[in-house]
């Protein structure tokens, strides 16, 4: 019953910014870990940036300093806030979720976003 729904990709000039948000539905009482990874085309699905539930962040070396990630725990929403953007940013970004305890159990494995395009254009 678990879903994230996320938004905010879309196209945007280098140097520009954008903010995906991911927000969790269902009967959910508390999550874990979220996060957000990219596949760009001909690579490999990568961390980009992941956040705790105490507020504990790390990020891939390629975005430091450029991404923050966040979360409101109340709203069950993670964000990203993407400044300064490359071309080489330019992937499917996907929300990632894990450690949920809703009404009906725990579930210790991952939950997945339907991915969210990000175009950098130079």
């Amino acid at each position: 019953q678990v879903q994230l729904v996320e938004s905010g990709g879309g196209l945007v000039q280098a140097g520009g910014s954008l903010r995906l948000s991911c927000a969790a539905s269902g009967s959910i009482f508390t999550i874990n870990n979220m996060g957000w990874y990219r596949q760009a085309p001909g690579k490999q699905r990568e961390l980009v940036a992941r956040i705790t539930s105490g507020g504990t962040t790390n990020y891939a070396d390629s975005v430091k300093g450029r991404f923050t990630i966040s979360r409101d725990n109340p709203k069950k929403t993670v964000f990203l806030q993407m400044n300064s953007l490359k071309s080489e940013d330019t992937a499917v970004y996907y929300c990632n979720a894990d450690g949920i305890s809703t009404i009906a159990g725990f579930y210790g494995s991952a939950f997945w976003g339907q991915g969210t395009q990000v175009t950098v254009s130079s």
